[in-house]
């Protein structure tokens, strides 16, 4: 959905991490252009599940990075950043950051080897659309005082049952598998409810976003599962949102690079009183700033990845990601809008795929909470 050429990025690339890379732009460009996604972001499902199985049986994406004992390949952060960042370009409309993300870091995290061989095999094949919602009813990802909307109790026959509202889930209408974290009373634990289990209703919700989908569950004494130990979600939350925020980072840095390469291109093309209009110095100013964004945004994303990755022993994974993820969100929210400016009146309108980068920039901005809740977690992160 975008014009440009590749050479700051794949420089900075291995020659397998380039090849990753290719593969996926160009899988990308022929199951996904501008044409497929809008067609898809208007769908009942949100996805096209020939796409979402061919990624997996053709490319292996979804097993890219999950552990080799449940069918993954256990390629590290930095090759699913680079996958992240192919899909935020092209703005991939499909559940893989809800299922490989979220869902599976968590199973991963919370060391519980019976639920992770129930789940694992299935996300890594595709089969399987698992997602995490998040703890609180306004989309807070944190577990203190209050913030469980969902509450669980022992049923008669054993196990639990839940009640509550998760009031923002991503994937959360179409996912085979969904994990909460609700309020036991050993503390914050997370569990797993099926998609078809009794009691739980399902509700679309309509978003800036259409190539994100959303929903709100209602769980009424819904049979749930506990996956790893009673009352200790709350490390393993920490641990899913140090992943998934850089994960969102590279994701960012990618739609960030298609509005920058689209601006620029225009700009090169567009002809006003006889002149380029890249030639002006309004533009200029404009197309200078989105670059040191975009490159800012990428250094903070690599760096987060090779941290998560263990590449740089002192790093903190915490502080990397959380700085991620503040450069990136306002790195992409920035560029999307000035890609709009270059373009003028044209940007502004539904025929044109400016305004979906702006939406996905801003959906991705509020996914984890918001400016407020990111600055926090970073200063959470620095022990401030």
């Amino acid at each position: 959905m975008s014009a440009g050429d590749e050479t700051t990025v794949a420089d900075a690339d291995s020659e397998e991490l380039l090849a990753l890379r290719e593969a996926v732009r160009d899988f990308l460009a022929a199951r996904s252009d501008e044409a497929a996604v809008r067609e898809v972001m208007i769908g009942e499902r949100g996805y096209d599940e020939k796409v979402w199985s061919q990624m997996a049986e053709q490319l292996g994406l979804q097993s890219l990075v999950l552990p080799e004992a449940h069918g993954g390949d256990d390629a590290g952060f930095v090759a699913l950043s680079v996958v992240l960042e192919e899909m935020g370009r092209a703005l991939l409309p499909a559940p893989f950051f809800s299922s490989v993300v979220l869902a599976a870091t968590a199973l991963v995290a919370a060391g519980d080897d019976e639920a992770a061989g129930r789940l694992l095999p299935g996300i890594a094949a595709g089969t399987t659309l698992a997602t995490l919602a998040a703890p609180g009813p306004d989309g807070a990802w944190h577990t203190g005082e209050g913030a469980l909307a969902v509450a669980a109790s022992p049923a008669d026959g054993g196990g639990l049952v839940l009640d509550g509202t998760a009031g923002i889930v991503l994937d959360g209408a179409t996912a085979d598998e969904i994990l909460l974290v609700v309020a036991a009373p050993e503390g914050p634990t997370l569990v797993s409810v099926p998609g078809d289990a009794s009691g739980l209703t399902r509700t679309a919700l309509r978003t800036l976003d259409p190539t994100r989908r959303f929903a709100s569950l209602t769980l009424a004494q819904t049979p749930a599962t506990v996956i790893g130990q009673p009352g200790a979600a709350g490390p393993v939350l920490a641990q899913v949102l140090d992943v998934a925020t850089a994960a969102l980072a590279a994701e960012q840095v990618g739609g960030a690079r298609a509005c920058l390469e689209t601006a620029t291109a225009y700009a090169k093309d567009r002809v006003q009183f006889g002149r380029q209009i890249g030639s002006f110095q309004a533009v200029k100013h404009k197309l200078a700033d989105m670059l040191a964004r975009v490159q800012l945004a990428d250094a903070a994303a690599r760096e987060a990845a090779a941290v998560l990755d263990g590449a740089d022993p002192e790093g903190d994974p915490g502080v990397a990601s959380a700085v991620a993820h503040i450069v990136a969100s306002e790195a992409y929210m920035s560029v999307a809008a000035e890609n709009i400016q270059v373009h003028g009146g044209i940007g502004f309108t539904w025929e044109h795929p400016a305004h979906l980068y702006f939406r996905r920039a801003k959906s991705s901005q509020l996914l984890f909470g918001g400016p407020n809740a990111y600055h926090e977690r970073l200063l959470a992160r620095v022990g401030i």
